[in-house]
């Protein structure tokens, strides 16, 4: 199962419960040296041919904020938007790297917050660039 802070695993099993959603483990183990000590936002990691954001919203937000409809941040997004916006984060367009990191940093509503212990300044600043790459200037 991948790495997953305990506090996100309560929260989805909380929140999968209320939804009346079963609870799935996560399939596949991460790979030791995935994570990418760069500073460089775009490096593929692995060769894997991916952008580093990418792999790291699948590492740490794709959980809760993946494609699917057990995906309790999504379904979230989905029901405040009602189609207004994409419940998807990697779909939206205007979304700002600041708007990212403070929701990741403070949480909103039943999305915890992440310490920097958590998900550290280097890969928070790869989610935050991956999420924004369709934003418009």
């Amino acid at each position: 199962m991948r790495k997953l802070s305990f506090r996100l695993v309560i929260v989805c099993g909380v929140l999968f419960a209320a939804l009346g959603l079963p609870l799935r483990a996560q399939q596949g183990e991460a790979q030791e040296g995935q994570r990418v000590k760069s500073e460089w936002v775009t490096t593929p990691v692995n060769g894997s041919g991916q952008p580093r954001g990418y792999v790291q919203f699948q590492e740490y937000c794709s959980a809760c904020h993946g494609k699917g409809v057990d995906k309790p941040g999504t379904l979230a997004l989905q029901a405040k938007y009602k189609g207004e916006k994409p419940a998807m984060l990697e779909e939206r367009t205007d979304l700002s790297p600041q708007l990212v990191k403070l929701y990741v940093r403070n949480g909103i509503t039943v999305m915890p917050f992440f310490r920097k212990t958590e998900i550290n300044d280097a890969d928070l600043d790869a989610i935050a660039a991956y999420l924004t790459r369709n934003t418009k200037q």
